[in-house]
């Protein structure tokens, strides 16, 4: 139970809080307010230093030149403390598929004020009164950490429904501004629709995207098939291509059994058009009293319209008269949606429109779709790599591979900090075999054991191969991937680290270094210094305030021939030890732990004085 100390500093924190709503409201014009929820972990994680550390038992290691690839699991709050240290300014694409707040899709939230409902990370109710700002409160801090990793041309992409979207693009124009709105596009997963939604079978979700800054991002477009694109004619009305035949055929098709089917269809043979005649002359074809057809009054018109420059022509196969599948209505109606063809005899067709997603468009359209976008094809898709899982609603790899094409050049950094499933990296290693350089940034919980029992499992087996549920072997995609945690060292308030916690803080930043700077192997370990590296480079750490190993170490950079990022440990943003390296010109020098703990005090907002 809490001291009466700590409920007074709690009160007293949010009653700061509430005065800073306050103020905004009088102060802001129009944007999106909100009850701001304070999550459970924040006061743990305010008072202690996010890092991360490697699993080293989970790393998948191939020599194959492709990109190595990074998974964090953990809060992804704090996966994006540690990023803004590791990749800010360095990624091109965010791409993220959060919970939608639907009341059932598992969305939970830690309130960490005295209330005696909802306060312990359960499922969050569609009827809470809080439902809406829980979520802005959990998304808002996330996509203010996410906009800092982004490159001034890059974009963040965003997967909703209709529950939260309109919520989330009022937060995206308040963490990105209103300007860098690209598109919000209705994005069809289920083109037969779900008949178990109110009054609408729900058809679509939607794809939320924005720019760090419009003014300096590009798109690409789709690659046209050229082959499927000759297919397609284009009139007035736009693309079609020839149709069923209008003439009727099987059992009832003779005009005696569809009086009203029969009928005469004028050709201009200048303007290539079809004409009617009139409405008089339709009725005198068929006496309704009889039920017999007029064959002389129809021999008459023929004679009358082919004076006048018409083709006249009748539904006839093999010398009998036949009907039109088409009524007359339609025929008048519709005209552009007819092809007369001319080979000696006449042959009347349907021009066949495209439907949803038939007709290639080298630029995307508003509205997304494409038939392997189903959902269906997602949960499948997984089935087979992961077999008996239990995670809802998987994004197909079409989808994602087409986003990731029209939104990144081939060589680039994509991150996807609600991994779910794995999809995202399922996408770029796809990309990767099809002459792209992908290196993906997935971070996951492993809340109900999703890291655990999905996203790792799907993305071990699509790197190293896999038996689908038809036991087939399908070959690994190959890349190389490093499984991360995230943790804490010290005991203190950022703004308040002791030596102790800075000293702490160095010693344990070896795989944020590593990972800052892409050298992800890493080659030794001692008591006072790390070595890590890539093809290209190494990174080299002496995290101790000790002399202790300073000269073997010295002695063990002299002999790379790489460049190397050198890191120092120094109390301040300068190393006394930067002198013994000064013969050394393949080397960068940068200090620990200072810049790691002013990129943390600028997140945790904490002023230094």
């Amino acid at each position: 139970m809490a001291t009466e100390k700590e409920l007074y500093a709690e009160i007293e924190a949010l009653k700061k809080k509430l005065e800073v709503a306050n103020n905004r409201i009088k102060t802001e014009k129009y944007g999106i307010t909100w009850l701001d929820v304070p999550e459970a972990f924040e006061e743990e994680s305010e008072n202690q230093l996010p890092i991360l550390t490697e699993v080293k038992e989970k790393a998948i290691k191939n020599e194959d030149g492709k990109p190595t690839h990074i998974l964090i699991e953990g809060d992804n709050y704090h996966s994006l403390t540690c990023l803004n240290y590791t990749h800010k300014g360095k990624i091109d694409l965010i791409y993220i598929d959060p919970p939608y707040n639907t009341g059932k899709d598992g969305f939970t939230y830690k309130d960490k004020r005295i209330i005696d409902k909802f306060p312990d990370g359960t499922t969050v109710p569609k009827d809470s009164p809080l439902r809406h700002s829980y979520w802005l409160s959990f998304m808002y801090k996330r996509l203010d950490l996410a906009k800092d990793l982004l490159k001034d041309t890059g974009k963040i992409v965003i997967s909703i429904d209709d529950n939260e979207v309109a919520n989330l693009v009022l937060l995206c124009a308040k963490v990105f501004g209103s300007y860098n709105q690209v598109a919000i596009l209705p994005t069809v997963m289920n083109l037969k629709g779900n008949q178990d939604q109110f009054a609408f079978a729900g058809t679509h979700e939607y794809t939320v995207v924005f720019a760090k800054d419009i003014s300096k991002c590009k798109f690409n477009q789709f690659d046209l098939d050229e082959e499927e694109l000759e297919k397609w004619e284009e009139d007035e009305i736009g693309f079609y291509k020839k149709g069923a035949n209008l003439k009727s055929t099987g059992e009832n098709a003779p005009r005696e059994k569809r009086a009203n089917l029969f009928f005469p269809l004028l050709f201009d043979k200048e303007t290539h058009k079809v004409n009617h005649i009139t409405d008089e002359e339709y009725e005198l074809i068929y006496d309704k009293e009889t039920k017999n057809f007029n064959d002389d009054f129809i021999a008459t018109l023929k004679e009358k319209y082919e004076e006048l420059g018409y083709s006249f022509i009748l539904p006839i196969t093999s010398g009998s008269y036949m009907t039109w599948r088409w009524s007359r209505k339609k025929m008048l109606d519709e005209p552009y949606n007819i092809i007369v063809n001319s080979n000696g005899d006449y042959t009347i067709n349907k021009k066949q429109r495209p439907e949803l997603g038939d007709l290639p468009s080298k630029k995307p359209k508003t509205l997304f779709y494409k038939p392997v976008y189903s959902s269906g094809n997602g949960t499948n898709q997984l089935k087979n790599i992961v077999p008996n899982n239990s995670f809802k609603a998987p994004k197909p790899v079409d989808l994602i591979k087409d986003l990731i094409q029209l939104s990144t050049d081939k060589k680039s950094t994509v991150m996807d900090f609600f991994a779910g499933s794995g999809t995202t990296l399922h996408a770029c290693l796809d990309l990767n075999n099809q002459g792209y350089e992908i290196q993906n940034i997935i971070c996951t919980n492993d809340e109900g054991n999703i890291c655990t029992e999905v996203t790792y499992p799907r993305s071990k087996n699509i790197i190293i191969g896999y038996k689908d549920l038809k036991k087939n072997k399908i070959e690994g995609l190959g890349n190389s991937l490093k499984y991360y945690k995230t943790d804490f060292v010290g005991s203190n308030n950022i703004l308040s680290a002791t030596d102790e916690d800075k000293s702490s803080l160095a010693h344990k930043a070896g795989c944020l270094l590593s990972i800052a700077e892409n050298t992800l192997e890493e080659i030794e370990l001692s008591t006072c210094y790390q070595l890590f590296e890539n093809h290209k480079k190494v990174t080299a750490i002496y995290f101790k305030e000790e002399m202790t190993e300073m000269e073997t170490f010295l002695e063990k950079v002299e002999k790379i021939d790489k460049p190397i990022a050198l890191y120092l440990f120094s109390w301040g943003n300068r190393s006394e030890f930067e002198a013994l390296f000064d013969h050394l010109e393949h080397i960068t020098i940068k200090t620990i732990p200072q810049p790691i703990l002013e990129i943390y005090k600028k997140i945790y907002n904490i002023v230094t004085v």
